[in-house]
């Protein structure tokens, strides 16, 4: 037993003076080289992103974000597949083959890479183009949610339901940003015919002011939501239609309060929002 571990100790241990400090070496390098790299990535991209006097702060911020987070982790992939080369040769593995081997791979794959090569293609427009950035809510085809990450090769969305949806870039046939420069309060309002309307238009443009002079709303709203038209005669009630202008994403928050302070101004002033109707008409015997 003692010469075993003696045999296993003379082997071993000039292989980790001579290759496992190598491999450590290699390791802690590239780990720091990574860190450097994405600083730097990081501070570039603060300064050479080109400010867009249509976007806000945020929206600033959230682009150079999006950025970041695309080169670093490019970089970090890089990185890591040399290192894995460079270990893998210094353990006495031949790296030649699995190059040739990768190369063969990839041919016969290269129908499959075609798809690939297009999402990133794809992704490259839709990242240099700014046409959605991660922290945006946006709309693909029937797919809606919060980005919660942006790749060369896909985009990831959270719905409201948690659910999380990965979406190839080459399979984006159509976006819709709901949260870009800003956000619009767009609410139709049924009230009854027999309203005043002129006392209706009053009160909306009212409610919508004092809204927009809240504290705790007056920062995410940019025009107060204001009657804007009618825009039906429907059934059993005329529709008013109410806009408005709010900062990005806000839009949900600002329409729900407005909704709640116009019900209760409705409810003061008498001015009804009616049920559905129906005049039956009843046949003569």
């Amino acid at each position: 037993m003692q010469e075993t571990v003696k045999k296993w100790s003379e082997a071993i241990v000039p292989w980790l003076l001579e290759h496992g400090i190598k491999i450590v070496l290699i390791a802690v390098l590239a780990w720091l080289l990574n860190r450097i790299l994405s600083r730097i990535i990081i501070r570039t991209v603060r300064v050479a992103v080109v400010s867009d006097h249509h976007l806000s702060a945020e929206g600033e911020k959230k682009r150079e974000d999006t950025l970041i987070r695309i080169f670093t982790g490019a970089t970090r992939i890089a990185f890591l597949v040399i290192a894995m080369l460079m270990i893998l040769q210094e353990a006495g593995i031949e790296i030649g083959p699995i190059l040739a081997g990768a190369g063969i791979v990839g041919l016969a794959f290269g129908f499959g890479g075609q798809y690939l090569i297009r999402d990133i293609i794809s992704g490259l427009f839709i990242i240099l183009e700014n046409q959605y950035r991660i922290g945006d809510v946006i709309n693909v085809d029937s797919t809606g949610g919060l980005v919660e990450d942006i790749s060369l090769r896909q985009t990831t969305l959270r719905d409201l339901n948690g659910t999380v949806h990965h979406i190839p870039h080459g399979e984006i046939k159509r976006v819709s940003n709901l949260s870009k420069k800003y956000a619009r309060v767009n609410l139709d309002i049924g009230i009854s015919y027999n309203s005043d309307l002129e006392h209706v238009i009053k009160v909306i443009n009212r409610t919508g002011n004092e809204l927009a002079e809240d504290p705790l709303y007056k920062d995410l709203i940019i025009s107060p939501p204001q009657f804007l038209r009618v825009n039906d005669f429907a059934d059993s009630a005329i529709i008013v239609k109410v806009l408005g202008d709010t900062k990005p994403l806000k839009q949900w928050e600002i329409t729900g309060e407005l909704r709640k302070r116009i019900k209760i101004a409705f409810d003061k002033e008498g001015i009804e929002i009616p049920f559905p109707q129906r005049v039956i008409h009843e046949a003569k015997k």
